[in-house]
């Protein structure tokens, strides 16, 4: 039997409720010895605790010490609840012999419906026409120009990253009656794309010819401000930013340059540069864009994968095998 940890703070509800869930799933694995360690106590404690683990899982926690990972010389693995891992330094881990395993797509559901919500609300103006009727003023001041309503039917949606999420997306705008075309710095199994429905394209046809850019990649070293003012400027004047991945991938003062000139015509973001958003930055005011605040993996459905696919990949380091989804140290 295998020592894996639990690594957070666990006074709360939200921390109950995720400890009683994994002590549920964890009895399908006798290979694995489940604790909970609160790192709210000294540091001292929490390494003793967790001296002997094969694997940490990280709840609530967003930063690892390297000096405290070497510390645990069993540890083989640390397995996130979330598809992002920008906050751990993967290299300075994989030195230490110690896999980084993301969740495996718990999520993607989820943050796939939650992108194709932000499309919508934007090509229907929704947050306006609701807020209008919260504010008592029914229709006034919201049908404006009508050439800025639109469906999706026959637009081209460019999906930049055709992954776990970026493929669900594509999968779901097939209803919709879209072209769907993708770009990928991975070169994909062909079954997988055309199941997905979607066509590659290079990053700047991409750019250049669709009516929605819907971003779906891990924040790493190489797609931070992947979307800069060289971007906007390929796109089309009546083209929409979807960000559903992670705020930094976005230069977020030349996207608010490209929307004030009328480079781009909106943006729908569940994530921004700074989390949470300063309340002194203008970008949620400004005209046709949504911001809504980093919950698009929010769902029942989201947190009971996450559990059974931590424990699933957590196991078989236990019993000796190699991990599932491990994250590359770009």
């Amino acid at each position: 039997m295998a020592v894996v940890v639990l690594l957070g703070p666990m006074g709360d509800a939200r921390s109950q409720m995720r400890q009683d869930e994994l002590a549920k799933a964890a009895k399908e694995y006798p290979e694995v010895e489940l604790r909970f360690v609160d790192t709210e106590q000294p540091m001292d404690d929490v390494i003793r605790e967790c001296q002997d683990a094969v694997a940490l899982i990280p709840a609530g926690v967003r930063t690892f010490d390297t000096e405290f990972i070497s510390k645990l010389g069993n540890l083989k693995l640390i397995q996130t609840f979330s598809a992002g891992t920008d906050w751990m330094d993967k290299a300075a881990l994989a030195e230490l012999g110690v896999n980084v395993s993301n969740n495996g797509g718990a999520n993607a559901v989820a943050v796939a419906e939650h992108a194709v919500l932000l499309m919508l609300t934007i090509e229907r103006k929704l947050d306006r026409q609701i807020e209008s009727v919260k504010n008592g003023t029914w229709m006034a001041g919201v049908g404006g120009d009508r050439t800025e309503y639109h469906t999706l039917v026959g637009k081209r949606i460019g999906i930049v990253g055709l992954g776990r999420i970026g493929s669900r997306v594509a999968k779901r705008l097939q209803g919709w009656e879209c072209e769907v075309v993708y770009y990928d710095s991975v070169d994909l199994d062909e079954e997988y794309v055309k199941d997905a429905g979607a066509k590659f394209v290079e990053l700047d046809e991409l750019l250049e010819t669709s009516d929605i850019v819907s971003l779906h990649v891990p924040l790493e070293r190489t797609t931070r401000h992947m979307i800069s003012d060289r971007e906007f400027a390929l796109m089309k004047n009546s083209a929409i930013l979807v960000n559903t991945c992670r705020g930094p991938v976005v230069d977020e003062a030349a996207l608010k340059r490209a929307l004030s000139d009328g480079q781009i015509f909106g943006a729908g973001l569940d994530v921004t540069e700074v989390e949470p958003i300063e309340t002194d930055n203008d970008l949620p005011n400004l005209p046709n864009v949504v911001v809504t605040p980093h919950m698009a993996t929010r769902a029942l459905e989201s947190e009971h994968n996450a559990t059974a696919y931590a424990l699933a990949n957590v196991a078989r380091v236990a019993r000796g095998e190699d991990p599932e989804w491990v994250v590359p140290p770009v």
